[in-house]
């Protein structure tokens, strides 16, 4: 089990995301009020802090969101979920996992400044399966089925 430590958002795609705190996960849309949801496999991306750490121990100054990922987590190994993998995220929202990783067509300026990004490799996307609302502090859980 692990626990979200961000909820991010931004108003245009190719941005850094804001924490905002609190959240809403809409069915086969995303979280509302972000650029990326809408009527895809990719409607929620997942970074963990433990991916966001290893920037900064290779020196740089990032944060959640910085990566431009929706939820950053903590205590979950998000890159061991197999695809099709069921998460609760908080006390309401499902999702389901739908990709590990990302190609990156254009290097961000967090590649350029480290000669590396976490994202590609080690953030995930979900669809949601349920609505609800997600904040900091909530529980993400892996479903067994």
């Amino acid at each position: 089990m692990g626990y979200v430590v961000a909820v991010c958002t931004s108003p245009k795609k190719g941005m850094r995301k804001k924490n905002i705190g609190t959240g809403r996960l809409v069915v086969d849309h995303g979280l509302e009020g972000d650029a990326h949801a809408g009527p895809w496999h990719r409607q929620v991306s997942l970074l963990a802090l433990e991916s966001v750490q290893k920037m900064r121990d290779a020196g740089l100054d990032v944060n959640p969101g910085d990566f431009a990922e929706n939820i950053t987590t903590v205590g979950l190994d998000l890159v061991s979920l197999p695809i099709g993998t069921k998460i609760a995220i908080g006390p309401d929202a499902l999702g389901e996992v739908t990709q590990i990783g990302k190609e990156c067509h254009t290097r961000c300026a967090i590649y350029h400044q480290a000669g590396d990004c976490v994202m590609p490799k080690e953030g995930i996307f979900v669809k949601v399966l349920r609505d609800g609302t997600v904040k900091v502090g909530d529980e993400v859980r892996v479903l067994d089925e």
